[in-house]
């Protein structure tokens, strides 16, 4: 038998899952659009008007742009006006990684045809004219540098309200100025603060190889300037040892670090942290529909910038070869975006795991609470929201799906749980009133 809860936390039980940064980005990719139309009609009324063929055509190219643009644009506001419908599970979070998807083939199917036209002028070149396509070329890099003006400022979608679900076991993830090192006759020890994703923590890892790490007895004991003090009991994660209680801020204090070899002071002093360079790279809050508009805009512009170069080395030095070549190296790097874009929202619509370290988070603490987890699912419903379903077995007969609820709630970026309790073969067997032998089996 099983206790099954579901249990959501976050703004209430409502399944909204949309980026933090949602509205402003639809805001963003809208004026771009106006933009791209505006430009559009400009260069083929102009190209009409003064029989500039290369003109009209650029107009025409600068549609598809803007058609591109609005894949993400629609994708917004459709995931906005049905973030309530009942009829989607999980909330329209994935919306956007399914346009990004989209987009990520258009960037493909661009990709091979410049590559084809690169080709084809390359084994039957065209005359080119200079007069016009230069000036066309810049104004078209002018436009798109707008573009990305528009995008940018959060075009990786990290919003700062739902986007601390990050884990905090990597070195790389410590603070610099919350590192300290102690000296023991078994070795070298670096103590350190981690608050990626959750609550600040002690780590306690090994500085050196011949280090040894021994868990028995290790415990750390702050003193703050006013005299209270709190200790700090350690689980062993293996290769470091991680404190079970948080660390309430501020931190600024002296810590009294007991091994088994003895005890050594450290001080810890509070300084600013920095969670934006972390967050912008996270693809468990990445928003991919705004990032596929800006690769959009970046591949446009590089391909300007290229045109532009291509065309310049040919006039200058009758280099014709340089224009298709151009093309080709444009359509390689827009190749390499494109695959990149498919890759990272192809694997949030199969919903893998793009936050291991959350689910091993997740794990811990239930495990370091005497439970055992017997299965766990941890998936992307949204940027900066993450759903977990977990199922524990405990002998303790009063944890309920609150319980696991109130030990989960720490971790930001976890904005949907399911829970599955079941009970172990000692608490069934205690429940029914039969002695236990430690013999029953499963």
């Amino acid at each position: 038998m099983s206790d099954f809860k579901d249990v959501a936390f976050g703004a209430g039980h409502d399944h909204i899952f949309l980026g933090a940064a949602h509205e402003q980005n639809e805001r963003r990719t809208w004026a771009v659009i106006a933009l791209c139309s505006a430009m559009m009609l400009i260069e083929i009324v102009g190209g009409s008007l003064f029989g500039s063929l290369a003109l009209v055509a650029d107009g025409l190219h600068m549609s598809t742009h803007a058609g591109a643009m609005l894949i993400a644009a629609l994708a917004y506001t459709y995931a906005r006006k049905h973030a309530t419908d009942p009829r989607f599970v999980f909330g329209t979070g994935k919306l956007g990684d399914l346009a990004g998807f989209t987009s990520a083939i258009v960037l493909a199917m661009i990709a091979v045809l410049i590559g084809y036209e690169a080709v084809s002028r390359f084994l039957s070149p065209v005359p080119i004219h200079f007069g016009e396509a230069i000036p066309i070329a810049v104004v078209g890099l002018l436009v798109n540098l707008a573009s990305v003006w528009l995008l940018s400022g959060d075009h990786h979608g990290h919003g700062h309200g739902h986007s601390h679900g990050h884990s905090h076991g990597n070195d790389e993830h410590a603070h610099e100025d919350e590192v300290q090192t102690i000296f023991t006759p078994s070795g070298v020890f670096a103590v350190s603060i981690f608050e990626d994703g959750v609550p600040p923590v002690f780590r306690i890892t090994p500085a050196t190889v011949s280090s040894r790490l021994d868990p028995s007895g290790v415990s750390v004991t702050t003193v703050r300037s006013d005299g209270i003090q709190q200790v700090f009991t350690f689980a062993n994660r293996g290769d470091y040892l991680e404190s079970k209680e948080d660390i309430p801020e501020p931190h600024a204090f002296k810590a009294v670090v007991r091994m088994s070899d003895g005890e050594h002071e450290i001080e810890f002093e509070e300084r600013e942290h920095g969670h934006e360079a972390h967050e912008a790279h996270d693809a468990a809050t990445r928003d991919h529909n705004i990032r596929s508009a800006y690769i959009h805009v970046m591949a446009d512009a590089a391909v300007s910038v290229l045109a532009i170069i291509g065309l310049v080395l040919a006039r200058t030095f009758g280099w014709l070869w340089m224009d298709p070549l151009a093309g080709v190296v444009g359509a390689l790097v827009i190749a390499n975006w494109s695959y990149g874009l498919m890759r990272d929202t192809g694997a949030i619509l199969l919903d893998m795991n793009p936050d291991r370290r959350m689910a091993e988070n997740v794990r811990h603490a239930v495990e370091d609470r005497g439970d055992k987890v017997i299965d766990l699912h941890v998936w992307r419903v949204g940027p900066g929201h993450m759903s977990a379903v977990v199922s524990v077995e405990t002998s303790d007969s009063q944890r309920d799906a609150r319980f696991y609820h109130a030990a989960l709630q720490r971790f930001k970026g976890l904005s949907h749980i399911t829970v599955e309790i079941q009970a172990s073969c000692k608490a069934r067997l205690e429940t029914t009133g039969l002695p236990f032998t430690g013999a029953a089996t499963e």
